[in-house]
């Protein structure tokens, strides 16, 4: 039997904090003690975690005494903040913000790419972007095989990447729509519901949105490929939860659709949902509170050389391998350390 862990997991009240308590009873992760943080203003309000009400906390820097493993979800300000306290205090942080995942001296980790990476830790280990991390773990197995040299992605990302209140507004403004009344716009730049818009991460210099840079230089981390060529374009969609992405790929040897179905259908974390003659793909709704990434669609890109080029589609729980799971695969990973 494994040791027990004291967790502490800072932003529980949020999305993807709800969804690390669900995801760490689901897997039976061996918890001790179990710390709930977060802001001054949920202090008080009660979880429910295996059957028990646990308090939330307000976060302070004393907050990680005795805390082996400290799961971060409440964006890059409050990593910067308390992350330091919490290496200091002896915890190791699986951080699921921005902040430190382009740090050369930081661990990037998807555990189906790269569990070797988190050995190097000093502290802290990365969790990727939602949308790299559902990527990563479909094209991983391919790249083994057959070396992927390009890959061009279109994503379809729903409203819980945005967080609650997204999710939220999603829902009302559907619900006013079709009453006859007008969407109100208060968490997304533009109108959601029955629509979509680029995403709405503010566009950088080189003409990329921070969500489509981020893609390319996390996914060149993780697959230790700095020069890996990606162009991606992140567009938000009006729905509820689970990222889909449409993904084409170019690699180094002639890989056919076949293999690519063999080998996915043996790649930890993927389930084929692969039926030509049923026109069955991956779809968000069947993802939503999935574990696996679904992947199909897998067919032959005409466009490219000859044998080099394959497209397919692949939908993920942004929640979940996005956020949540791989923060917990990591948090299975170091008690396996």
């Amino acid at each position: 039997m494994k040791a027990m862990k004291n967790i502490a997991v800072l932003g529980a009240t949020g999305a993807v904090g709800i969804e690390v308590l669900h995801t760490l009873e689901r897997r039976n992760f061996p918890v001790g003690r179990l710390k709930l943080l977060a802001s001054s203003r949920s202090a008080g309000k009660k979880l429910r975690f295996k059957g028990k009400l646990v308090a939330v906390e307000a976060v302070t820097p004393d907050s990680f005494q005795d805390v082996q493993i400290a799961i971060f979800s409440a964006g890059a300000s409050r990593s910067l903040e308390f992350a330091p306290h919490a290496v200091k205090a002896g915890a190791v942080v699986i951080d699921n913000s921005s902040a430190y995942r382009m740090d050369p001296q930081i661990p990037l980790v998807v555990p189906e790419v790269n569990s070797g990476d988190m050995r190097k830790h000093k502290g802290i280990i990365a969790n990727p972007n939602c949308t790299a991390a559902i990527m990563a773990v479909v094209l991983w197995p391919i790249h083994q095989a057959a070396k992927i040299e390009r890959i061009v992605v279109s994503t379809y990302q729903a409203a819980s990447g945005a967080g609650a209140k997204a999710m939220q507004e999603l829902e009302e403004q559907s619900r006013d729509i079709l009453a006859g009344r007008a969407a109100k716009k208060e968490v997304l730049p533009h109108q959601i519901a029955f629509n979509v818009f680029s995403h709405n991460a503010e566009i950088a210099d080189n003409g990329y949105n921070g969500e489509e840079n981020k893609v390319v230089q996390e996914m060149r981390k993780m697959f230790h490929e700095p020069q890996l060529k990606i162009c991606a374009t992140c567009i938000r969609v009006p729905v509820m939860r689970a990222h889909s992405e449409s993904i084409v790929i170019e690699t180094g040897r002639k890989l056919s659709p076949e293999e690519a179905v063999k080998i996915l259908g043996k790649a930890p974390g993927v389930r084929l949902v692969n039926d030509p003659r049923n026109n069955y793909f991956p779809m968000p709704i069947e993802a939503s509170g999935e574990f696996d990434v679904l992947v199909g669609r897998i067919r032959r890109d005409f466009s490219a050389r000859e044998g080099h080029g394959l497209a397919l589609f692949v939908s993920g729980d942004q929640l979940l391998k996005g956020a949540a799971l791989n923060a917990v695969q990591i948090a299975e990973s170091l008690a396996d350390l």
